[in-house]
C-alpha cells in the first residue's frame, strides 16, 4: 500500500502495510507471516534471508528496503517509501554484517 494511504488504525491484512502488495504479501506469508502483528519483533535482515534460503535465490535487495520500511513501522515508525531505507540497506550492507 501507498505509505500515505496506510492507517494504523486498519492493519487487517498485509496488504494495509506500508509498501505491501500481492507479491510482497505472498513472501511475507511464506515466511509464515499472515498478520501485520506477525511482524512486531522481527528483523529485516533476518527476513531477507529466510526468504532467499526458502526461495533458493538471492532477492533483488530492495526487498531488504521493504522488510525494513514494514519492520521500522510495526515498531513504531511512519509508513515512508521503502526507498526512504536504501541508504541504510547500502551502509549496513558495506560492513561486516551483510549477507553476501
Amino acid at each position: 500500500m501507498n505509505p500515505r494511504k496506510v492507517h494504523r488504525s486498519h492493519l487487517a491484512r498485509l496488504e494495509d502495510l506500508p509498501n505491501v502488495g500481492p507479491a510482497m504479501a505472498a513472501d511475507f506469508r511464506l515466511l509464515g507471516i499472515h498478520t501485520p502483528d506477525d511482524l512486531r519483533g522481527k528483523d529485516a535482515w533476518a527476513l531477507y534471508a529466510k526468504l532467499c534460503t526458502r526461495t533458493g535465490r538471492r532477492h533483488d535487495p530492495c526487498v531488504i528496503d521493504v522488510f525494513l520500511s514494514v519492520t521500522s513501522f510495526m515498531s513504531g515508525g511512519k509508513p515512508l517509501p521503502w526507498w526512504h531505507f536504501t541508504a541504510e540497506r547500502k551502509r549496513h550492507m558495506q560492513s561486516d554484517h551483510a549477507p553476501r
